[in-house]
């Protein structure tokens, strides 16, 4: 028996190594490791045993037959505990069979330059296979299962590459195949090798232009929506701006107003003074209320808030808007623009029985939190993100928009229909 203990060592080694690759190339179905532990233990001990009578007549050609066989089984037997597609499970077997034929061939063409050549053969089967798997977990794993996804573009080079390999093992003593043909083997070995890497590699950049793309195209996609809702901001601007020309204007007028009413009252002329208060109330005009500190965003609300108003819209709104942000104010009073207009126009499609209202509310605590809800007809649908449906062709824009800065600032943004309630709340 301890004659041919390195030969028995030698393909117990073997075996597991294999088994322990095919596991970390496919995906196990089950998460109790003791299912193939023991599918592992019967195979193990069933090759062992066949093994050992080819050992024992020196027929190592009888040996490369047996573990052929015992591959073969390993593919049928083991296929039902991974959850690989059979074309998946197909190509990861094959490249199995590739990499043990390299292995086999190289550990025992390296034994020869080391002291004891039987025990160096294991040796060098263990390190080969380990690395092997190492490499594989570390590095190669995820392309690796992208790979499998196009295994019908990748097959044929891997299947004759294998070809390629039982070509040479077949129909002769494997001894003399070994020694022989040492030269074709390596060859061959470097062709396997310059295969796989270039379809890991190609993959690989192909993945990258890929992300790359759309990554474009999702940047493009923003800036056209932005853009859309910047060209419809162009009138909303032209109000803000008149809005502030106004209360600078109302500012400088009433400084002067001040001085002359404060020299009336010293000079005492009380009624002279109480004239001009009368008429400055006749004549004062409305001046916009402030919402929050941020021109841009309180102009917005302003427009919409009266246009509201104009509709017959009871509006709720509180807003906690500094004046400095950290996101763009501007991009922001669009955002704010384009939820208001959304929201009125949905509380004019509203039955008559229902009574229209808009509730905005925002709050700063080192990220704006903005929540605006109106009640909204049946019809209201979301998409399979979440987001609103656009009702025709053409609308949906400033949804789009909205949706594009939620992304741009890696915000957080939630649509939501309950009731008869649509609600939106951003995160930013």
């Amino acid at each position: 028996m301890m004659k041919y203990f390195p030969d028995l060592l030698r393909a117990v080694v073997t075996d597991v190594m294999l088994i322990l690759l095919l596991s970390t190339m496919a995906m196990p179905k089950y998460k109790s490791r003791a299912i193939y532990i023991i599918v592992t233990a019967v195979l193990l001990i069933g090759n062992v045993i066949m093994n050992y009578y080819f050992y024992r007549l020196g027929d190592y050609t009888g040996v490369f037959y047996v573990d052929l066989t015992m591959l073969l089984v390993i593919g049928i037997v083991m296929k039902p505990l991974f959850t690989d597609k059979i074309m998946q499970w197909c190509f990861s077997y094959i490249t199995m069979l590739n990499l043990h034929a390299s292995i086999v061939f190289l550990s025992y063409t390296l034994s020869r330059f080391l002291p004891y050549p039987k025990y160096g053969h294991t040796f060098l089967r263990l390190v080969m296979f380990s690395i092997v798997i190492f490499v594989f977990r570390k590095w190669v794993s995820e392309l690796y299962r992208k790979v499998l996804d196009y295994w019908h573009i990748y097959i044929l080079p891997i299947v004759l590459l294998f070809a390629c390999f039982i070509g040479f093992f077949f129909g002769g003593d494997i001894r003399e195949t070994l020694i022989n043909n040492y030269i074709q083997l390596f060859l061959l070995i470097l062709l396997g090798l310059s295969v796989y890497v270039t379809i890991i590699h190609s993959l690989k950049t192909i993945t990258k232009q890929y992300e790359m793309r759309e990554e474009n195209q999702s940047i493009q996609a923003e800036r056209e929506f932005l853009q859309l809702a910047a060209d419809g901001m162009s009138e909303r601007l032209k109000l803000m701006e008149e809005v502030s020309a106004q209360n600078s204007r109302t500012a400088h007028d009433r400084r002067h107003f001040n001085n002359v009413l404060l020299e009336l009252l010293e000079q005492g002329q009380t009624q002279e003074a109480s004239a001009l208060l009368q008429n400055q109330n006749q004549t004062t005009p409305k001046t916009s209320r402030v919402y929050c500190e941020n021109p841009a965003v309180n102009a917005a609300v302003s427009h919409y808030a009266g246009m509201a108003e104009q509709y017959g819209i009871r509006t709720e709104i509180s807003l906690e808007i500094p004046a400095g942000l950290s996101i763009d104010a501007l991009e922001l009073s669009m955002v704010v623009s384009n939820l208001l207009e959304n929201a009125i126009h949905s509380c004019e499609k509203l039955p008559y029985n229902i009574a229209p209202y808009i509730r905005f509310v925002c709050r700063s605590a080192g990220r704006l939190f903005l929540e605006m809800e109106n009640p909204c007809s049946a019809d209201v649908l979301l998409d399979e993100n979440g987001y609103p449906v656009a009702g025709s062709e053409g609308h949906g824009i400033g949804s789009k928009s909205v949706i594009a800065f939620a992304k741009k600032y890696d915000g957080e943004l939630l649509y939501k229909v309950e009731n008869g309630v649509f609600q939106v709340r951003l995160l930013v």
